[in-house]
């Protein structure tokens, strides 16, 4: 199998020189590289092969090895495989531009040049790593720092408090962990910090769970999101008092969750107090490297170490985060591992390297700039929408913007003001603010934006586009259809917020039915069709619980409606209902409600009737049977036995006929017994045919096009229509559901049956009609 692959980026050819491999075709770019690799390895003759033993290795690891074409086809199939099976509605997928393309040569050149003589190595990476801690410590106004380049955005700060450690334990070199007996470090954190981080730290460092300290935020005065100052003084102070020895203080300029930003300023100061090291991390560290920046910001820059992550920042994919750090004994750096002696680990700054010469100073700038101005733009357009509330710190230079939809407190629908008419509002609230966030997610994927579950403000939306924009590519037009598509939303939201109470009133007026409790779920509600028979044991009641709502779901599903009829969620905890998804302005609710019992009741009554079908019809076949034995019998005795003799009783018939008087029969089949064929054909001679019975039809229609559940004079392009809500519902009842008509004579379900006698002469002055003989 071939595969052709075509060079055609400066990239590849830089590293197709490098590798003095000529590459003629390209089918996708990872291809590429992974072709350059087998071809540079393929290029060497003298190439020493390990022989495999054909029964030691399993799969493909068998006697002389594949093609590369084979390898290359195996890689394009594990990168594909799980396209077919998922395929998600929306996918978000990295924008690599041409600065990409810089970053990831970057890590195909590390690869070749650790394979140059050490002093031409040595040279190459001291360039590369001083050039770039000067050009980070320069952009992000860090003087006098050094730089350590990491793969976890996390071992950064694990390295550092190595180094306090190590700084503040003289013998730990020499004694190890027993030094730490005499007096236990802690390390201090903000309750806004990343889930798992201080847990982290304590488990690479070999520390007792005790030596995390985990710092409140604000309660009463301040942002609720920043560390209480007042508070770490006063756990700093019993720290030291009962013998502890505080190490270091992680604050955030920028939380994971809102972008909030700590006091700075005040925290180095008590850091200084205390001799405690003081690491800053976060998203609006990024505009450290703007000309004009706030001033809780500008403060990260007197602190003693940071972490920077460009790669989300600048949209430069694989590539290391940075932390820098001021220290003046490089033996101790390097005995925290803040520097190192194998010069490959030092190639790690080579993708940044290449990339940060191909930004330049202002291309770098000019996508920071980019994504603080969206989110102002963002921020500009929700001030002036109603039922949405924003959470932001510093509005006029915030990099972060996270919105919530809230309810309007003038808000009524029939059962009152939606504020605070039920229990667990808040959670209501979240899940449709879920449901927002996934919408605009589907709707807008260029915009990046996600959900965060805050502790006071409850479950948000989130745009940062800091972290997103570089990678996905957006533009301030995204954020206008953002805007635009929230607020095509928000009816929907206030709508679906204000009916829930009116559909849970609903259900509650049919006996039938019971509502669904699920303050999850982010639609009007749910609903169950309960069974009228009460003689039905726990298990069984359950079988005909699932079967009828299972089965009332398929027939909603079918209906010509704009509401979503589901099974809930895939993990949630109510199960065999159905679950009613949003609502909008002109939905009658009161039809629905109506709808899903009459359904209900009408899947019921089937099922009652297959159910007895079987039951009854066996015992009218028995019964039947009888009868017919017993008119056999009387039909013999009336005639004699000699009629019964074939030859004898033809001439007999012949010579003096017999008129009998047994009657037909027909086996109704809905009732299970047999009666008499007398009234069905006196009946027949009297009206002189059999009338088709009426389906009853309505007078009042829907209009073409015009869907179920919808009031008049709601404003929906559906809600026009002559007649009222209230006839729809009447109407769809009768065309869905047909009422019960006066019973005809002749029953649908009968067959007419006579008893089995000898041929007899017809008398053609007066015809008998045609019976069907039943043995």
């Amino acid at each position: 199998m071939s595969i052709t692959l075509v060079v055609n980026d400066t990239s590849l050819r830089t590293y197709c020189m490098l590798t003095q491999v000529r590459c003629t075709h390209l089918k996708d770019y990872l291809t590429c590289w992974f072709c350059c690799l087998f071809l540079s390895s393929a290029s060497d003759p003298d190439a020493d092969r390990r022989q495999f033993s054909r029964s030691s290795i399993p799969g493909p690891l068998q006697g002389d090895g594949q093609d590369v074409a084979s390898i290359l086809q195996l890689v394009q199939n594990l990168m594909h495989e799980d396209e077919e099976e998922d395929k998600p509605s929306h996918r978000r997928m990295q924008n690599v531009g041409e600065q990409g393309h810089m970053a990831l040569l970057g890590h195909s050149l590390a690869a070749y040049i650790s394979v140059l003589d050490r002093e031409r190595l040595r040279k190459l990476i001291t360039r590369i790593a001083s050039d770039t801690t000067l050009w980070l410590c320069r952009l992000f106004r860090y003087e006098s720092g050094s730089a350590y380049y990491h793969e976890d955005d996390r071992e950064g700060l694990l390295k550092v408090c190595r180094l306090v450690i190590n700084t503040r334990y003289e013998d730990y070199s020499t004694e190890g962990y027993t030094v730490l007996n005499s007096r236990q470090p802690v390390i201090y954190q903000s309750a806004t910090c990343r889930p798992g981080l201080g847990q982290h730290l304590c488990s690479q460092l070999a520390l007792p769970l005790s030596s995390l300290c985990t710092v409140p935020c604000n309660t009463m005065f301040g942002s609720q999101h920043q560390m209480d100052i007042a508070l770490l003084d006063k756990l700093i102070r019993e720290d030291v008092e009962t013998g502890k020895l505080p190490l270091l203080l992680i604050a955030n300029a920028g939380t994971p969750g809102a972008g909030h930003t700590d006091k700075l300023g005040r925290l180095k100061e008590l850091c200084e107090q205390y001799g405690m090291w003081l690491h800053i991390e976060g998203v609006n560290l990024a505009t450290l490297a703007l000309w004009e920046v706030s001033s809780p910001v500008t403060a990260a820059t007197r602190s003693d170490s940071m972490t920077l992550t460009l790669g989300p920042w600048l949209g430069l994919p694989a590539v290391p985060a940075v932390t820098l750090y001021r220290h003046e004994d490089p033996a101790l750096s390097l005995a925290a591992g803040l520097t190192s002696s194998q010069p490959v680990e030092k190639l790690r700054a080579l993708p940044l390297w290449l990339s940060l010469q191909y930004l330049g100073h202002d291309g770098i700038v000019e996508k920071i700039r980019h994504a603080v101005e969206l989110s102002q733009q963002l921020l500009e357009k929700l001030k002036t929408l109603a039922s949405i509330k924003t959470s932001v710190e510093d509005e006029l230079n915030s990099p972060v913007v996270v919105f919530r939809f809230s309810q309007e407190t003038s808000a009524e629908s029939s059962g009152g003001s939606v504020e605070g008419y039920f229990a667990g509002e808040r959670e209501v609230l979240d899940s449709l603010n879920r449901w927002l966030c996934e919408r605009l997610a589907q709707l807008v994927p260029a915009s990046g934006v996600d959900i965060v579950d805050l502790e006071d403000e409850g479950t948000c939306v989130r745009f940062t586009p800091l972290m997103t924009a570089a990678a996905l590519g957006t533009q301030r037009s995204d954020v206008d259809l953002l805007v635009e598509r929230l607020t095509e939303l928000v009816p929907v939201l206030n709508c679906t917020l204000r009916l829930r109470l009116d559909f849970r009133e609903e259900v509650y007026r049919h006996s039938a039915l019971s509502y669904i409790e699920d303050l999850s779920w982010p639609g009007l509600g749910a609903v169950r069709y309960e069974p009228r028979v009460e003689e039905l044991t726990d298990s069984k009641r359950k079988l005909e619980v699932e079967k009828i709502n299972s089965e009332l779901l398929v027939k909603l599903g079918d209906l010509d409606a704009d509401l979503i009829f589901s099974t809930g969620l895939e993990f949630g905890p109510e199960k065999d209902c159905i679950f009613i998804g949003m609502a909008t302005e002109d939905l009658d609710v009161a039809e629905l409600v109506d709808t899903i019992a009459a359904l209900g009741r009408d899947i019921e009554e089937n099922g009652r009737l297959l159910e007895n079908m079987t039951e009854v019809v066996r015992k009218g076949i028995q019964e039947a049977e009888l009868q017919l034995q017993k008119d056999n019998q009387d039909k013999l005795m009336e005639e004699g036995v000699l009629r019964q003799i074939p030859l004898v009783g033809s001439v007999l018939n012949w010579f003096s006929p017999f008129q009998s008087t047994v009657k037909g029969r027909t086996f109704n089949l809905a009732a299970g017994s047999l009666d008499s064929t007398e009234p069905t054909y006196s009946m027949k001679a009297q009206t002189g045919g059999l009338a088709s019975p009426e389906t009853p039809t309505s007078s009042a229609k829907r209009l073409p096009g015009q869907r179920l559940f919808r009031r008049e004079g709601a404003g929906g392009s559906d809600s026009h229509s002559e007649t009222s809500s209230v006839g729809q519902a009447e109407d769809f009842s009768r065309e869905r559901f047909p009422q019960p008509t006066t019973p005809s004579p002749v029953p649908d379900e009968a067959v007419s049956v006579v008893p089995e006698s000898p041929e007899t002469p017809q008398v053609p002055a007066e015809p008998e009609p045609t019976q069907e003989n039943v043995p």
